[in-house]
């Protein structure tokens, strides 16, 4: 490793740990002499990167945590399932304009060699993102969710509710769960002293005022996404066997439960009945919706496009 950008992308790669390496330690893996591993060490510190040395036998080197993203270094297989990840992540989370996701996947692929970009048209070639939602959530109103969450921050935001409606809340973030192309906040709601989910491209106006609250215990059947007693649920039977519809049953956050050899039942809390149609059809196998009146009306009005956009045999 002779070319001193290949050699202090190497040393940046050892240093990422942020513990203590011994210089000749270092220079045995780089293959270089001591005096070389000095100088590049002053290039990365001329570079911006905050290297910390230590004084003793052999003398040893550390990059403190907060340093920035330094460049990563990966293998071929690496590279290629970090570029196809990406990808399936921009096509699952759409959106209006290119978000992160985009100019990530954007600058991998610029800095791959032209025969992995073809390993990974390949891949992308022959696999399949299921669709999601129209619009992709707000990662900046995640990121701050998560951070709430974690450091167990009250949270005050507007929400838009199912029936057009907006009101604010005020909550304690308890866990984010991504589900069906979205992510959902569990959180004790403190007006309504009671568990309640969020989707969190219904959340505006985020703040967290900065006061603190003892976490509580989460009842076991408040843990999911499922609706609370009272709210509509999505009650489908299939006319196949469970096994079957378990193995292409994209809509995975309910039950399915056999009701005999060749027939079984799914209940699920989806609040996007349109979207659940969409899953209950593409699975493939004859089913009938029970309910509610809302799943019926999106599964008629999906069938009715599906209608409308099938020339009509003249035969």
């Amino acid at each position: 490793m002779n070319h001193p950008s290949a050699r202090m992308l190497e040393l940046l790669s050892l240093l990422a740990a942020g513990v203590p390496r011994p210089g000749a330690d270092l220079a045995a893996r780089l293959g270089v002499s001591p005096r070389t591993l000095r100088r590049d060490v002053e290039r990365l510190r001329r570079l911006g990167y905050r290297v910390e040395s230590a004084r003793g036998t052999g003398g040893s080197y550390r990059l403190p945590a907060g340093q920035g993203v330094p460049p990563l270094l990966l293998s071929e297989e690496e590279a290629v399932a970090t570029a196809v990840g990406l990808r399936h992540a921009a096509a699952a989370y759409g959106g209006d304009g290119p978000g992160p996701v985009d100019t990530a996947l954007r600058k991998l692929e610029e800095a791959l060699p032209a025969r992995l970009r073809g390993r990974i048209e390949g891949l992308l070639a022959a696999t399949e993102v299921p669709p999601g939602p129209g619009r992709a959530d707000d990662l900046g109103t995640v990121e701050r969710l998560a951070t709430a969450t974690h450091l167990r921050f009250h949270v005050r935001f507007r929400y838009a509710a199912r029936d057009g409606g907006a009101g604010e809340r005020r909550a304690e973030p308890h866990r984010l769960v991504l589900w069906a192309h979205r992510w959902y906040l569990l959180a004790w709601d403190e007006d309504r002293a009671d568990w309640r989910t969020f989707r969190a491209d219904r959340v505006a106006g985020l703040r967290v005022p900065g006061t603190t609250f003892s976490p509580r215990p989460v009842p076991e059947e408040s843990a999911g996404l499922f609706p609370r007693p009272g709210e509509p649920k999505g009650a489908v039977l299939f006319l196949a066997p469970a096994g079957a519809v378990a193995r292409r049953l994209s809509a995975r956050a309910g039950t399915l439960e056999p009701t005999g050899p060749d027939r079984c039942r799914y209940l699920t809390g989806a609040d996007d009945w349109d979207w659940l149609a969409g899953a209950l059809a593409s699975v493939g196998l004859p089913y009938r919706v029970e309910g509610p009146p809302e799943l019926v009306r999106a599964t008629r009005a999906l069938a009715a496009r599906a209608a409308a956009a099938t020339p009509q045999d003249r035969t």
